[in-house]
């Protein structure tokens, strides 16, 4: 019964395996095909001969090095922005004995339902009347304000776990609060904060609908936005479509996989106490 039990587990992971990385694989091969293999050959069939040359023309007309900058800059400034507000909401919440504690964690727990769509118009007005429209700034500011909740859940999660005999120990040697949080709190939560990083640059590296709804200057305009430079009125380039996918996901790819343990960490750090 135990090796049966085995056996289906490695089934049912080897499966998960398949289903999560064909799609990179396939990514892959549709990047190195040609118009005609891609729309008169198999979908799902292997490049005759890798056409490499579909990178080169994907990352010169594609505004490559623009739009990424563009989104290096504006994932940059919300993740530092989402780290600072959430670690210091999570502490007074967690660390502060206040009455209205729960109450504001209820807040945020309600924000993290808000669908993104429902506050594009509302959102589009506001920002239009304070002329940030066709800013990055209309677009760090809503970021910020959707990645914020879930990054106080995470770290008022493993806040709560930390003994409240180290601040103690601290304030006796003369630490205020600033201090207590700059010193210790927030070194002890480097796992969750890590956490946070991660899952804040996945969810707006490659965010699409708020960037199209505020964003119309080429010169402001973020990553996904490239994949419009292969498209004409006649043609479509799907060679340099896949090239460019797979130039605008290999950063999320790459530091997943460096980093993913981290997440697990973060994810069930102050689970257990102990």
């Amino acid at each position: 019964m135990k090796m049966l039990k085995k056996s289906i587990v490695y089934v049912v992971l080897a499966v998960l395996v398949v289903t999560q990385v064909y799609p990179l694989f396939w990514l892959l091969t549709y990047s190195l095909k040609t118009n005609e293999e891609i729309l008169g050959g198999s979908f799902f069939a292997l490049p005759e001969t890798p056409r490499w040359s579909n990178y080169q023309e994907a990352f010169e007309s594609g505004s490559y090095l623009q739009y990424l900058s563009n989104s290096v800059f504006v994932t940059g400034v919300t993740m530092i922005c989402v780290i600072l507000l959430s670690s210091m909401t999570a502490y007074a919440i967690t660390r502060f004995r206040w009455r209205y504690g729960g109450i504001v964690m209820l807040v945020f727990l309600v924000g993290m339902m808000i669908p993104m769509q429902a506050t594009l118009l509302p959102l589009m007005v506001i920002f239009k009347n304070v002329n940030i429209l066709n800013t990055h700034l209309s677009l760090i500011l809503p970021y910020v304000a959707f990645q914020t909740p879930i990054a106080v859940f995470i770290l008022s999660g493993f806040m709560r776990s930390i003994p409240h005999e180290i601040e103690e120990s601290a304030y006796m040697d003369g630490a205020n609060i600033y201090r207590i949080f700059r010193s210790i709190i927030l070194p002890i939560s480097i796992p969750p904060v890590m956490t946070v990083c991660i899952l804040t640059f996945i969810n707006i590296w490659n965010e699409y609908i708020m960037a199209a709804t505020f964003i119309s200057s080429e010169k402001l305009k973020t990553l996904p936005f490239g994949i419009y430079t292969f498209v004409s009125q006649y043609t479509v380039n799907y060679g340099n479509i896949g090239a460019y996918l797979v130039m605008g996901a290999l950063p999320v790819i790459i530091i997943y996989f460096l980093l993913s343990e981290r997440i697990t960490k973060g994810m069930v750090a102050g689970a257990v106490k102990g």
